[in-house]
């Protein structure tokens, strides 16, 4: 077996930006889901808006939407994009809640960070959000489902 290489790493084992100024502009799209589990009265409540926080549901979304247009913020080696597209999907069932991010644009490197952040931080601001009622909630697997454009192309995730 190979071993992988590591396009942020130098020649030295430094970590680095990767020059992306030579790869073609593609349409990029990538899409993250995750889940929170809770007690099935803190999803109940999340629907009749009874918490004391107000909208959670909006409140995540927003939170998601933001995050994902701020990732280079907070990774440290990815490039700050311009984003044409962040869609948070919020679905709440009988104890939990999935979430769905999409994340768009027309650039030279993909999103897939981005639709990653926007799913993390929307789960986070669940957990925030429902904490007084539900301490016990558990943030589930975060993963990429799809990702497409650029020179890896298509991409989804085996079940």
């Amino acid at each position: 077996m190979t071993e992988p290489t590591f396009s942020h790493l130098d020649d030295k084992g430094n970590a680095h930006m990767v020059d992306v100024g030579d790869k073609a502009v593609t349409r990029r799209r990538a899409v993250a889901r995750g889940s929170i589990t809770m007690a099935p009265a803190t999803s109940t409540a999340i629907v009749a808006g009874t918490l004391p926080k107000g909208d959670v549901l909006a409140t995540a979304r927003i939170a998601g939407i933001q995050a994902a247009k701020r990732t280079s913020d907070l990774i440290p080696l990815c490039h700050p994009l311009m984003l044409t597209k962040v869609a948070v999907e919020l679905t709440v069932g009988e104890g939990i809640v999935n979430i769905e991010a999409v994340v768009e644009t027309t650039g030279q490197t993909g999103v897939e960070m981005e639709a990653l952040t926007a799913c993390s931080v929307a789960a986070l601001t669940l957990y925030d959000m429902c904490k007084s009622a539900d301490k016990d909630m558990v943030i589930g697997e975060i993963a990429l489902w799809e990702k497409s454009g650029g020179r890896s192309g298509e991409y989804k995730k085996s079940l």
